[in-house]
């Protein structure tokens, strides 16, 4: 951990450290140069060949050919090579670790025929040696070529694994982008099938109070018993209607202590019925044939919406006095739905084909979520017809 600590404080202050580090090389190498001869012109090539140094990161390419023309000054005006001189070695480094491709190559090409410039002019003489010398003199060559390329090479390491880190942080990136944007749709989705719950109780559960409270109002005068059991109506599907609210904000606020009651399915069929019922609609239902195998809970509460919503329209448009009728249908490929009003209703509902409603949308959604599908329009004989099917799922 201390490493890696050190190791990103030099990461977030680089030109601080190059800075420090050219001082720290350029106070050794000056201190050198000034016991030759020539201290003074050896003093300033010296400076002249480490200071740009401290921008080997920043702009390598720069650095490296400030660095190589000072060194052809130096060639041109015979000042004898120093400690110095391992500028060029070092800018190699830093232009294949941190520069562009083409500079890269450029330097390592211009470093070898420096190395080769360096023996012959400082080195040995070529007009004066015999052809026995000639292996010492590529001995030396060679060295410096060695060195040349091993610089390099250590810095195209080091720029191979810095595009790799890049790489990598850049993926990383792109997950974390893609995991938002997942969690965003999720949400999306979340919201909606929220906003559908939530539809669907409202809907239903004020329907039944505004009919029941009309109904109730007109019949007391008649019959004061009627109000009373028109009031318990009323409150029994408004403390439902606030069950049902209240668990769907548990689930929202994601408390521990939210209620996890299982939603409605087919088995509670009954019950809706009877409080459509309770509410003046007069409603008939059908069932037949048997599943060949349970659909999943899902499934079960979207059938259960659709009737849900179906007679709720009817109670909505149509009115108390209306008639209707919900059959289940199970067939070999699955489920059945059909909700049937007595026409008195029909100009009332959306428009065949339509499905502007909130609710039918509601409906159609909930359907197509599991490849069923659904249908909503004026039946040939009159009134209105909502017709779902959901298929079993294969496995």
């Amino acid at each position: 951990m201390v490493m890696h600590r050190i190791y990103a404080w030099f990461r977030r202050h680089r030109l601080a450290v190059d800075f420090t580090l050219v001082a720290i090389l350029w106070l050794l190498f000056a201190a050198t140069t000034l016991l030759g001869s020539e201290a003074a012109s050896s003093f300033v090539i010296a400076t002249l060949l480490v200071l740009p140094l401290a921008w080997r990161r920043a702009r390598p390419t720069t650095a490296a050919l400030v660095i190589a023309a000072v060194a052809v000054v130096q060639w041109a005006l015979a000042i004898q090579p120093g400690p110095a001189d391992v500028a060029v070695v070092l800018a190699v480094y830093a232009v294949a670790a941190y520069g562009a491709r083409w500079a890269s190559i450029g330097s390592l090409f211009l470093a070898l025929l420096g190395a080769v410039m360096l023996v012959t002019r400082f080195y040995t003489d070529l007009t004066m040696e015999t052809v026995a010398n000639l292996p010492s003199t590529a001995f030396l060559v060679v060295m410096g070529w060695v060195l040349v390329l091993f610089s390099w090479t250590l810095g195209d390491l080091t720029r191979t694994r810095r595009l790799r880190e890049q790489a990598l942080e850049g993926r990383t990136h792109r997950l974390e982008v893609e995991q938002q944007q997942e969690r965003a749709l999720a949400a999306s989705d979340e919201r909606s099938h929220i906003a559908r719950e939530m539809h669907d109780i409202v809907a239903h559960s004020l329907s039944v109070i505004i009919t029941q409270a009309d109904g109730g109002r007109y019949a007391a005068a008649a019959d004061p018993s009627v109000a009373t059991a028109t009031l318990q109506t009323i409150a029994e599907t408004g403390r439902a209607s606030l069950q049902e609210m209240r668990r769907l904000l548990g689930v929202l606020r994601g408390g521990e202590e939210a209620s996890t009651r299982p939603l409605p399915g087919l088995a509670d069929i009954d019950d809706l019925l009877l409080g459509f019922r309770a509410a003046g609609l007069e409603l008939s239902f059908e069932q037949s044939g048997k599943p060949r195998r349970p659909l999943p809970a899902g499934a079960e509460l979207t059938a259960y919406r659709v009737i849900q919503e179906g007679l709720t329209n009817v109670l909505k448009h149509v009115g108390p006095c209306a008639t209707a009728g919900t059959s289940l249908q199970w067939v070999a490929r699955g489920l059945q739905i059909d909700v049937l009003d007595d026409g008195r209703g029909a100009a009332a509902h959306p428009p065949a084909g339509g499905m502007g409603g909130n609710g039918i949308r509601g409906m159609a959604e909930r359907i197509r979520l599991y490849d069923g599908t659904l249908t909503a329009k004026p039946a040939p004989g009159g009134g209105f017809r909502i017709s779902a099917f959901i298929p079993y799922t294969e496995a």
